[in-house]
């Protein structure tokens, strides 16, 4: 998965001082966020609609093995957009970046809904991926740029609810789309229905060109990149200095290897003897070269404190996402059930990620954070080993609904708690870098752990059919339960 503002909306405070919500009228204003909630929308369902019908695109383009990497090729390449985003927007504005990344995003969609083999198809996701890297971020840095302060909650709110309604019924009209329309237009119809969404946000962009960059550096939401560092005004690019412009490129580049590291990964799985042995070394030798520089100090050996919430995170997407994607496989190209049944095993997660979410910010149980930590862990581990069951065929389907919701719920409650650690255990002028950061480690560990998953899974079908998803799913298992047996290092400090 890619930035998911379900759950994490932050609450952006800022000296009013250089708002710039002066340039547009509160009814453009309401017109500009009208666009930008549908656009959030459209990516939404975009993003439930294809984990639906992936299995039934797999199967008719002759790339089952290519699976997991249509996933995996999306979230390794947001890395790169979003690392280039960031900067991007505080130099020239976000504009260019956003319509880019937007420009990127769509033509991504049209290759992967024109495909006619798995590859192109994989291509198309790539694109994707880094379109919606660019425009995530500079979404958010627009709304720091277009709205005053006191409406910057209520916009972010806004984008956490666009998710809602996709979330619900997104893969069920996606498995109709599918049954009864064709898998291509899961792709092809969100371009389409994109125009409106743009037309409405160009007041927006224009505006934004003409306002410098405020200090609202905690504008984004808690989970997703805040670019906003201390920028310069637009348009005085010598104001970088070689240091900085040293360190910017140098991220990019570690970026572009790590995706290009974690896509070979995913692709290994693909080949035998000698290939194999090859493409592994050298796709695991850039992962571990690359990740380590793009997180805080320590968060590979998750280090007490702001390493492990980092690692954290990217160790429950790890768990979740891994397993979320080879549900509608199972359910689809094994159990035989039509996409759209399928696909409602995902709305139950969806159901239980936003009401985790809701329980958390009003929960009074007298747990700490690495509490609610361990909990979310716990039930995102009992979840994923309750849904490993539909690899039974006595088991009905109903069970793996239940399971799936249990994950979900865990997904909630762990989610905005982790956000939550990084602002309190950040100080003010790194909350940006680590909040980005947070969103780093759930797109490496989330596709590495499908490069895993993957490759065990096409390995291990021919010999223990059914049975291999179960290797796979325990994996994840594993990835949850180390979130629980890890909480604790949320702490900065031991408490006696």
């Amino acid at each position: 998965m890619t930035a998911d503002p379900r759950t994490d909306v932050g609450s952006p405070t800022s000296d009013t001082s250089a708002d710039p919500a002066g340039t547009l009228s509160p009814g453009t204003q309401r017109t500009v966020l009208f666009g930008m909630v549908a656009f959030v929308f459209l990516g939404a369902f975009e993003a439930l609609a294809v984990a639906t019908a992936m299995p039934t695109v797999a199967v008719e383009l002759d790339g089952l093995t290519l699976y997991t990497l249509a996933f995996a090729a999306s979230l390794a390449s947001s890395v790169v957009g979003m690392v280039a985003s960031g900067r991007w927007s505080d130099r020239a504005g976000p504009t260019t970046p956003l319509w880019t990344g937007i420009g990127l995003f769509l033509a991504g969609l049209l290759v992967a809904g024109l495909a006619q083999d798995m590859l192109v198809l994989v291509a198309g996701r790539v694109l994707q991926g880094v379109g919606t890297g660019l425009y995530i971020v500079a979404l958010y840095v627009l709304v720091a740029r277009v709205f005053p302060v006191d409406r910057r909650p209520k916009v972010f709110a806004a984008f956490a609810a666009a998710w809602v309604i996709p979330s619900i019924v997104g893969p069920a009209i996606a498995g109709l789309v599918v049954e009864h329309v064709g898998w291509r237009w899961v792709f092809l119809a969100v371009p389409v229905l994109a125009v409106p969404a743009l037309i409405l946000m160009r007041p927006g962009m224009r505006a934004a060109r003409g306002s410098g960059p405020d200090d609202a550096a905690t504008a984004a939401p808690d989970d997703l990149s805040s670019p906003i560092e201390d920028a310069p005004p637009y348009g005085t690019v010598d104001a970088e200095s070689p240091l900085d412009r040293t360190a910017r490129q140098a991220s990019l580049t570690w970026a572009v290897v790590a995706a290009v590291g974690i896509g070979a990964l995913n692709y290994a799985g693909q080949l035998r003897g000698l290939g194999l042995v090859a493409l592994l070394v050298a796709s695991l030798a850039a992962v571990a070269l690359a990740v380590p520089r793009l997180l805080p100090p320590g968060t590979t050996r998750a280090a007490r404190g702001l390493p492990s919430v980092i690692a954290i995170r990217g160790l429950v997407a790890a768990a979740f996402t891994g397993a979320e994607v080879l549900l509608p496989l199972l359910l689809s190209h094994e159990r035989g059930l039509a996409p759209s049944l399928a696909g409602a095993v995902l709305t139950f997660g969806a159901v239980g990620w936003s009401t985790g979410s809701w329980l958390r910010g009003r929960a009074t149980w007298g747990l700490a954070h690495a509490g609610y930590v361990r909990l979310g862990g716990a039930l995102v581990a009992l979840g994923v080993a309750g849904a490993a069951l539909l690899a039974w065929t006595a088991v009905p389907p109903v069970v793996g609904m239940v399971a799936w919701t249990l994950a979900g719920l865990g997904m909630g409650m762990t989610h905005p708690t982790l956000s939550v650690l990084t602002l309190e255990l950040s100080p003010v002028a790194e909350q940006g870098a680590n909040s980005s950061a947070l969103q780093v480690s759930d797109a490496v560990a989330a596709a590495t752990a499908l490069a895993v998953t993957g490759s065990l899974l096409w390995a291990l079908h021919p010999t223990l059919g059914l049975a291999s998803y179960v290797v796979c799913f325990g994996v994840t298992v594993l990835l949850a339960a180390g979130v629980a047996l890890l909480a604790p290092r949320t702490r900065p400090t031991l408490t006696r």
